[in-house]
C-alpha cells in the first residue's frame, strides 16, 4: 500500500508541522556543524530575595565560577527578581543550595535551547526572502551583522540628501564601527546621540535600531513625527556598538555579552563595554575578573568600540541628549550609577522619564520603571551614560528593553516591532525635550 498524504486543511496543517520539524532539525544540525555552542537542558531561574539573609544566598553563587552560572539579572534589592541561567550539569547543585537555605525559586526558562531552536528556525526562515531595498526589508526577523550593515548601505544610497555613514573607528576584530548621520543640513548642529546593541547578546536592542533608522527616513518623507527635530538637529545613530560580539552571538554562542578583546594576564576573553568607561572606572558595580560578565577592563577605554565614541563625542562637541539601549528588564534610567550622590539634573530627568514612559505605554500598555541607575537597579561604576553626563550631556538616558523576564535575551521576533514601536515614542519625548530645552 503507497504513502497517502493528508488532504485538506489537516494536510496542510500536516505539511506546516513536518514543515517546522525539518527546520529544527536543521536548526539543531546547523548548531552541531559550526560549533556553535549549545545550551540543552539549560535552565533560567528566578529568586526573588525577600531578606538579607536570602539576598546573600544568591549573591555567593556568583562566587562560585565552577558553576558557570550566567546571571541575566543580578542580584540587586529585597523584592527584585534574580535571573540566572543554570548549565545543565550545575541545576542539581544550584538548587541544593536554594532548597538548603531556604530560598525559594520559579522556573523561567525550562530549556534555554528550545527557544534558541525557535528563534533558528525563524532566522532561515525569515532569510529566504532576500530584501533588494529597505522597502522590503523584513524589520519583524532578526538579522546577520552582514545584513544589517547591507541595510545600511541600501538606506543610505535611497536617501543621499538625509542619511550618511560615519566610520567611526574599527573594533578589536578589525570591524568597522558605523554611525548613521541623519541631517538636513549644516555643519556641527546639535545633535541626538542613540545607539545599540553595546552588550551582543540584546538583540531586540540591534533590531530596534534597524526600526528606528527606517522610522527616521520615513518620519522626514512625510513631514512628520521626527521631521521637525531634523529641522534643527541631527541625529546619531550607531545600531551595532558591538559588532566583535554581536557576530559572536550569531556564530558560536548566542548568550556572549562582552567585546572579544584579549588582554595582557586576562584569563578569559572580552570586557564589558559597559563598564569601561571613565566614570567611577574599576569602582564597586564592575569586576575585576576577566571571566565575570562585568569585568571592567584593563583601564578606561580599553575597548576600541568604547574609545571611538568617546573621542568622536569629544571632537563633536555638540551631542545634547545620548541615549543608550539595552535589554531586559523594562526600564528608563538616568545617572548616576556609580555614586549615590544625586546628578544636579535629577529632578529635570525625572521629570523627562515619567513623560517618555507614559508615552512608551499609551501604545500597548507595556510598563517601565524609571529613576536613577543606583537607585532602581543597582551601583553600576564606568557605565556609558555617566560619562556621557560627566562630559556635560545633560539628557544622558539608558532603556531596557521588553521584555520583564518570561524570554530574557531571546525575545520571540514577533515581539521586535511592537518594542521599537513603542520605544520610539519614548526616544521621541526625549529629543523633543532635548530640542525646546537647548543648554
Amino acid at each position: 500500500m503507497g504513502f497517502k498524504r493528508p488532504q485538506g486543511a489537516a494536510g496542510t496543517d500536516w505539511l506546516s508541522l513536518l514543515t517546522m520539524r525539518l527546520l529544527v532539525l536543521l536548526a539543531a544540525l546547523v548548531a552541531v556543524a559550526t560549533c556553535t555552542e549549545t545550551f540543552f537542558g539549560h535552565q533560567v531561574l528566578r529568586v526573588v530575595p525577600q531578606s538579607d539573609e536570602e539576598l546573600q544566598k544568591v549573591q555567593e553563587l556568583q562566587d562560585l565560577e565552577h558553576l558557570q552560572l550566567d546571571f541575566w539579572l543580578e542580584p540587586r534589592k529585597l523584592g527584585q527578581p534574580v535571573d540566572i541561567r543554570v548549565p545543565f550539569r550545575s541545576l542539581q547543585a544550584v538548587k541544593v543550595h536554594l532548597e538548603a537555605s531556604g530560598v525559594s525559586y520559579s522556573i523561567m526558562i525550562e530549556d534555554v535551547q528550545a527557544l534558541l531552536n525557535e528563534e533558528k528556525v525563524e532566522m532561515i526562515r525569515s532569510s529566504r526572502h532576500r530584501s533588494v531595498d529597505t522597502a522590503t526589508f523584513n524589520y519583524e526577523a532578526y538579522h546577520t551583522i552582514d545584513e544589517i550593515y547591507n541595510f545600511m548601505d541600501m538606506l543610505v544610497a535611497e536617501n543621499p540628501n538625509l542619511v550618511s555613514k560615519l566610520e567611526i573607528g574599527r573594533s578589536t576584530e578589525n570591524r568597522p564601527l558605523y554611525v548613521l548621520k541623519f541631517s538636513t543640513g549644516g555643519t556641527n548642529r546639535p545633535a541626538i546621540w542613540i545607539d545599540t546593541g553595546i552588550h551582543s547578546r540584546e538583540w531586540v536592542t540591534q533590531a530596534s535600531g534597524v526600526w528606528f533608522a527606517k522610522k527616521i527616513v520615513e518620519d522626514h518623507a512625510n513631514n512628520e513625527g521626527v521631521a521637525s527635530i531634523l529641522e534643527t538637529m541631527d541625529i546619531l545613530l550607531e545600531i551595532v556598538t558591538n559588532p566583535d560580539g554581536f557576530a559572536y552571538t550569531h556564530t558560536t554562542n548566542r548568550m556572549w555579552r562582552k567585546t572579544r578583546s584579549k588582554h595582557a594576564g586576562a584569563i578569559c576573553v572580552g570586557v564589558d563595554p559597559n563598564r569601561n568607561w571613565d566614570a567611577g572606572f574599576g569602582d564597586a558595580g564592575a569586576s575585576s575578573s576577566s571571566c565575570s560578565e562585568t569585568y571592567h577592563g584593563p583601564y578606561p577605554n580599553s575597548e576600541p568600540e568604547v574609545k571611538s565614541i568617546v573621542d568622536f563625542v569629544k571632537s563633536h562637541g555638540n551631542i545634547k541628549a545620548f541615549v543608550s539601549i539595552h535589554s531586559y528588564s523594562q526600564l528608563l534610567l538616568y545617572p548616576y550609577g556609580y555614586t549615590e550622590t544625586p546628578a544636579p539634573d535629577e529632578q529635570e530627568l525625572h521629570e523627562v522619564s515619567a513623560k517618555a514612559v507614559a508615552a512608551l505605554s499609551s501604545l500597548y500598555g507595556t510598563k517601565f520603571t524609571y529613576g536613577s541607575i543606583i537607585t532602581t537597579i543597582y551601583r553600576a561604576s564606568g557605565s556609558t551614560v555617566d560619562w556621557t553626563y560627566n562630559q556635560g550631556i545633560k539628557y544622558s538616558f539608558t532603556f531596557e528593553l521588553r521584555d520583564t523576564g518570561r524570554y530574557g535575551f531571546l525575545l520571540p521576533a514577533k515581539q521586535i516591532v511592537p518594542t521599537a514601536q513603542e520605544t520610539w515614542l519614548a526616544l521621541k519625548v526625549i529629543m523633543e525635550h532635548a530640542r525646546d530645552n537647548m543648554y
